[in-house]
């Protein structure tokens, strides 16, 4: 069932801001009626869409046992329509130039103690070549904001990760964060065969914004408010948007996220591919406070609404979090995890005896445990590990892919090509302990796929382990 356009104060027009305080704040009023929220929640098991006021009247639930249902259905919600699996990927940081002066980032051009650096293609292609050995199959590439990183040079960059082929190993989707662009210059990007375009708006609040964006062109608070709408009318289908939790009350920013999602589909019949949800973490050189700082439990419910009400959208937890809180958070509704990620600036290829010289990071990383060691928790814990590219090189994108994971239908391809891509990594990768582990995950989640296409499914397990690799469904 697709999400029907609601009316708000400010109509949804391609290229025009969308977010009104007052409507905002106004629904965050909402004082939820008896039986309200169990109402919304079987809605969203329906896999229907939360409109603005629903979502509202989750986040303004603030009794521990509304909370708990909430958290309870989210649960479900995730079962339903991912399964047990989990996406994989790793970030590549290219550069870190910056013409901005975002005070909670250690990019920012007034931090006179970053150490700037850009990968030479020398440099991206042993990157490429050191994540590739680990089983990476997935990357976003990542660069500050800085006239050097042109669409023409991003495309050429996404270009150079393709061609790289490391024994089995390979790059199959290439997503980017990186700063807005002009509709021209996201068509190039496009052209290059990117997955997914990320622009996180940090804050939905204007005057928070002025704040924390002091200078460069990110400082202008509607175009990074509208930039995806560029991308989407270069062609982009695919768009990842995400806020800075912290800089402004998370009741205010998680249902502002929600207004993004809504103008996105009212514009372009299309919501975003991914979701990000990022806390405030110490930066280099970090000088201000930050007075709304999230903790662990609003962390838990913010992921729990997001699931709710936006039940399709893949939500990316990064490793800005700590290990226990990755661990706990899986199951309330996020879909795509980072392991094994190094941030600093070449930091893949180098030993770690070199560690100590690498170039200074944007922000903390509180998981820094290895892909192999991810992976073999995931597995123990009963999670499918997936490093499935297929919707990508399928077509099954933007809208399309909305007309299969709106309903659910998705998981139909998302089960199996998990347990292909997982197999792939068990044959090349995996020590024998995870190997024989992973395998008895495979067998016994072979029996959860569609019976029209097991059959198929167990023929291409089969050559995987014959030497066959890159079978999807």
């Amino acid at each position: 069932m697709k999400f029907v356009p609601q009316k708000y104060a400010i109509e949804d027009i391609p290229l025009k801001p969308y977010i009104d305080n007052k409507e905002i704040e106004d629904l965050l009023k909402i004082i939820p009626e008896p039986g309200e929220v169990s109402k919304i929640i079987t809605k969203a098991l329906s896999k229907e869409r939360l409109s603005l006021r629903e979502t509202a009247i989750l986040i303004n639930s603030e009794d521990s046992r509304l909370i708990d249902e909430i958290k309870e259905g989210a649960r479900k919600l995730k079962k339903e329509v991912y399964g047990n699996r989990i996406v994989l990927f790793a970030p590549l940081y290219v550069g870190n130039l910056c013409r901005n002066n975002c005070s909670y980032c250690g990019f920012r051009a007034s931090n006179k103690e970053e150490i700037r650096h850009t990968l030479d293609n020398e440099e991206l292609v042993n990157n490429v070549k050191a994540l590739e050995n680990t089983g990476q199959k997935r990357l976003i590439l990542v660069f500050g904001e800085h006239e050097k990183y042109s669409p023409d040079y991003i495309a050429e960059c996404v270009r150079t990760v393709y061609k790289v082929k490391e024994k089995n190993g390979e790059i199959r989707r290439v997503n980017i964060n990186a700063a807005p662009l002009e509709v021209e210059g996201f068509k190039k990007v496009k052209d290059s065969g990117i997955g997914t375009y990320q622009i996180f708006q940090e804050t939905y609040h204007k005057e928070t914004y002025g704040k924390y964006h002091l200078g460069g062109k990110k400082a202008d608070f509607e175009n990074r408010l509208t930039s995806l709408d560029k991308a989407q009318i270069a062609g982009i289908d695919d768009v990842g948007i995400g806020v800075l939790f912290g800089l402004y009350d998370w009741k205010f920013e998680l249902l502002s996220l929600v207004r993004h999602v809504n103008h996105l589909e009212a514009c372009f019949n299309v919501g975003p591919h991914t979701i990000s949800f990022p806390r405030i973490q110490d930066a280099s050189v970090m000088d201000n406070s930050f007075p709304y700082k999230v903790s662990d439990e609003e962390f838990v419910r913010i992921i729990s609404i997001l699931r709710l009400a936006v039940p399709y959208t893949g939500l990316i937890l990064t490793a800005r979090e700590p290990e226990n809180i990755r661990k706990e958070v899986l199951e309330f509704g996020c879909s795509q995890i980072d392991a094994g990620t190094k941030i600093e600036i070449g930091a893949y290829a180098k030993p770690d005896s070199e560690k100590q010289n690498l170039r200074r990071e944007q922000f903390k990383i509180n998981d820094d445990r290895s892909l192999a060691e991810v992976m073999e928790e995931l597995i123990d814990k009963g999670y499918l590990p997936s490093f499935c590219t297929s919707c990508y090189r399928k077509g099954r994108t933007g809208q399309h892919f909305m007309e299969f994971s709106v309903p659910g239908f998705i998981k139909k391809y998302c089960t199996p090509n998990a347990l292909l891509t997982l197999a792939e990594y068990l044959m090349d990768y995996a020590s024998e302990n995870v190997k024989e582990k992973g395998w008895k995950l495979i067998l016994k989640n072979i029996t959860t796929v569609d019976k029209s296409l097991q059959e198929e499914v167990i023929k291409r397990l089969v050559k995987i382990k014959q030497g066959e690799r890159d079978l999807y469904l």
